[in-house]
């Protein structure tokens, strides 16, 4: 039995950050426009009930993600199978977004008002992003994950939150 668990585009906004978009609009809840939602299926079993530490809780928090995400852009920055689509970004900027994002993604306290992820991800696909390159993504999100000690199970949660917006990204 899967628990379709409802997120105001956060979780689909894995890909917007990670390949360089600006997917983050102002917190201000009177000027941003309210996010569309994205369902994300979750087996039953998995969803997190009250009592449980979040994800980003079992990694440690801000300073876990911090690491994580400084450790994810060197890996990706230097694989040029992926680094073209940050050509022009402001790289301090893109961490802070991807270190927001992911505190929020995984279960701690910021949120997301950012576009649809087919409209931001539209003038990626149109430069060639396809799901070789949300491979790699993931593979370098994962390899900072492992490097930085964080468990297998943890690291396949944070995978399947990406994963489970792909063709949404990928525009398919």
């Amino acid at each position: 039995m899967k628990k379709t668990i409802l997120v105001a585009t956060a979780a689909a906004a894995f890909l917007t950050i990670a390949v360089g978009h600006n997917a983050f609009a102002k917190k201000d809840a009177a000027v941003a426009p309210a996010a569309p939602e994205t369902k994300i299926e979750v087996p039953a079993t998995e969803a997190a009930k009250p009592t449980e530490p979040t994800l980003y809780e079992q990694l440690g928090g801000e300073k876990a993600v911090d690491a994580a995400v400084d450790l994810f852009y060197k890996k990706v920055l230097a694989d040029d199978r992926v680094n073209g689509f940050f050509k022009g970004v402001d790289m301090d900027r893109q961490r802070a977004m991807q270190k927001a994002f992911l505190t929020f993604a995984f279960g701690g306290p910021n949120a997301y008002a950012g576009r649809d992820l087919r409209t931001a991800h539209a003038h990626l696909v149109q430069k060639g992003l396809n799901d070789s390159h949300f491979d790699v993504i993931l593979e370098h999100l994962g390899a900072a994950l492992k490097e930085l000690g964080v468990k297998d199970d943890q690291i396949k949660k944070a995978a399947d939150v990406a994963n489970s917006v792909r063709k949404d990204v990928l525009n398919k």
